[in-house]
């Protein structure tokens, strides 16, 4: 054997690949075990291979595992079993001469062995194989690779979720975008995709993995835009006081494509945690609205005092009076030219601000004092008295 090739081969198709040279090592000696069991092995036979990258040279062993009385059916149980009278015992098998030895057997070979485990028995090295062989040895390894691939993968999406990737459009299709994210696609279903927001191929767009999960056919990466917390991560790239702990995210309420809402605190003197956000002349947020095709982002501050916290939410909006009600619900007093405002158009700032807060928010405006009542029935009767006259 080239050793110098050989090396060189693992190494190029683990880089290429991205799989750890050993696993890739671990590949091709399943893949000659698989080859000298089918020339010169017998079936049901566990049979291991070692290959030593140093001098080439593959040694081969029978592995069989150790049994006593207790995990081997005996005649009788067989036939019951054969005959539907019992159910399958756990921990107990069928004694195949090729997979298993009894313990008795096995303490000949090895003294200090307990059943449960394996004895492995030395094979006789063999360096000549058929075509079929070779060819099943070919499969094994194909297979291997594609398997050790999609395992890397998986596991390199995963740790990522919950993040911010930047990805190519490869393709669109109806309701589904597929990204190409280097290693692998990923796909944004037509629900995690912002309202109105215009995709093509070749389009370099960052998106949020929310979710990794493994198909039959590898691990499959949802991605998404709309998602509320793709904001958040946004705003970490941004703002450093996000990342160095002195400004928290608090909540955000999000209507993808139209409007979002965040709340934010300091947790250190003297930062200013909408002031942040924000950044000098308004930098910082422009760039995250300018990510997200023009959004809008009302950045408010977060307090513990449910009143306050819930006035602030209503912003732009001046609020004059927050009354806290039972079953989690809060009426909200506003000026006549400020109702709405803090509605907003078709509800969207009061809607928010209860997803934001998670109160019930009532918006009304003041409640006439009696004698300005009095006074508006005299106005009303004066100018009814006019028009008779």
């Amino acid at each position: 054997m080239d050793l110098k090739n050989f090396t060189s081969a693992i190494s190029q198709i683990a880089e290429e690949k991205g799989i750890p040279q050993e696993k890739v090592f671990e590949t091709i000696e399943f893949a000659i075990s698989a080859a000298y069991k089918k020339d010169y092995g017998k079936k049901g036979q566990m049979i291991k291979a070692k290959l030593d990258p140093q001098t080439g040279q593959v040694k081969f062993w029978q592995a069989r595992e150790v049994l006593d009385d207790s995990m081997v059916y005996t005649e009788d149980e067989l036939e019951k079993l054969k005959e539907k009278e019992m159910e399958p015992v756990e921990g107990k098998t069928r004694f195949n001469p090729e997979r298993h030895i009894m313990l008795e057997e096995a303490i000949k070979i090895n003294p200090k062995i307990k059943a449960g485990e394996e004895l492995e028995e030395v094979l006789e090295a063999k360096e000549d194989y058929g075509r079929i062989a070779a060819q099943t040895a070919k499969q094994v390894i194909l297979q291997k690779i594609r398997e050790a691939e999609k395992e890397t993968v998986m596991n390199e999406f995963k740790d990522k979720e919950g993040e911010i990737v930047s990805g190519i459009i490869q393709r669109v299709e109806p309701g589904k975008v597929f990204f190409d994210l280097g290693k692998t696609l990923g796909l944004m279903p037509r629900e995690e995709q912002i309202p109105g927001e215009f995709y093509r191929p070749g389009q370099r767009l960052r998106v949020y993995i929310f979710k990794v999960e493994e198909s039959s056919k590898g691990p499959v990466i949802f991605l998404s835009r709309a998602y509320p917390k793709f904001i958040s991560k946004l705003f970490e790239l941004e703002v450093p006081e996000i990342l160095s702990g002195a400004v928290t995210i608090n909540s955000i309420a999000r209507e993808p494509g139209s409007r979002t809402k965040i709340a934010v605190s300091s947790n250190q003197e003297g930062v200013d945690p909408i002031g942040s956000l924000v950044g000098q002349r308004g930098t910082r947020i422009s760039a995250v609205i300018n990510e997200l095709g023009g959004e809008k982002i009302d950045a408010i501050e977060y307090n513990e005092d449910p009143k306050r916290y819930i006035a602030n939410s209503l912003s732009p909006a001046k609020v004059l009076e927050v009354e806290i009600m039972q079953k989690n619900k809060a009426l909200v007093t506003v000026q006549e030219d400020q109702l709405s405002l803090a509605i907003g158009k078709e509800g969207q700032n009061v809607r928010l601000a209860a997803k934001l807060t998670g109160w019930k928010i009532d918006v009304r405006p003041p409640v006439p004092e009696p004698e300005e009542e009095e006074e508006e029935e005299k106005e009303v009767e004066e100018k009814e008295e006019t028009k008779k006259e």
